[in-house]
């Protein structure tokens, strides 16, 4: 439970949104070693070369301590049309910060609820990278499903939310662990940029 003298009313949020320019796409980045990651790195750095009109919010450097701002949270979701999140695949989910910052910031009477869907109508973006090869995400493959159905919770956030779900981006094969050279994640993460780029422009 969140103490009341933490609480700003919902108006009052509004007022800051109106306050500030609108921008065309949220990106939230929640990967806990961005310094240390090759692909996601390269994919930010794609999109912030092409014109977009768009706010890019980084959890770890924003939140250390994983205490997330709500408030500002849900303001800058308000702000935005289109709402992306770029992140790596970790254990089949999205990494812990990620998945924090979506107990906190969709609540009730913001997110759902009878005053709430505040988000309505606002796109829902996946983008992520995948270590592992594509072949080991089938039926008969390492990992036995594909990677739509590990995005079913994340669908049904945005179906609940009533939020519209777009179809996820994401690259295989972005890990040197995995046995992938460096330039190789390299050229993946500039392909993957190019379609988020292209996903966010047919947007306009």
């Amino acid at each position: 439970m969140h103490s009341k003298s933490t609480k700003i009313s919902f108006a009052t949020i509004i007022f800051i949104v109106l306050k500030q320019k609108t921008k065309m796409a949220l990106l939230i980045v929640g990967h806990p070693e961005l310094d240390k990651s090759i692909a996601n790195n390269a994919i930010i750095e794609e999109v912030k070369k092409h014109d977009l009109d768009i706010e890019i919010r980084y959890l770890h450097q924003l939140y250390p301590d994983y205490k997330i701002d709500i408030n500002a949270e849900q303001a800058a979701l308000l702000r935005h049309e289109t709402i992306i999140f770029q992140y790596p695949f970790y254990w089949y989910n999205a990494p812990a910060i990620l998945k924090l910052w979506f107990d906190e910031v969709f609540t009730y009477q913001f997110a759902y609820g009878s005053k709430g869907y505040k988000l309505k109508g606002k796109n829902f973006l996946l983008s992520f990278t995948v270590g592992a090869p594509q072949q080991e995400y089938q039926a008969l493959g390492e990992h036995h499903f594909g990677i739509p159905e590990f995005c079913k919770n994340f669908e049904q956030t945005a179906y609940y939310a009533q939020m519209n779900y777009m179809a996820p981006i994401y690259s295989f094969g972005t890990s040197t662990a995995a046995g992938y050279k460096e330039s190789e994640i390299r050229d993946k993460a500039k392909a993957h940029a190019k379609i988020l780029v292209s996903a966010l422009l047919n947007l306009k």
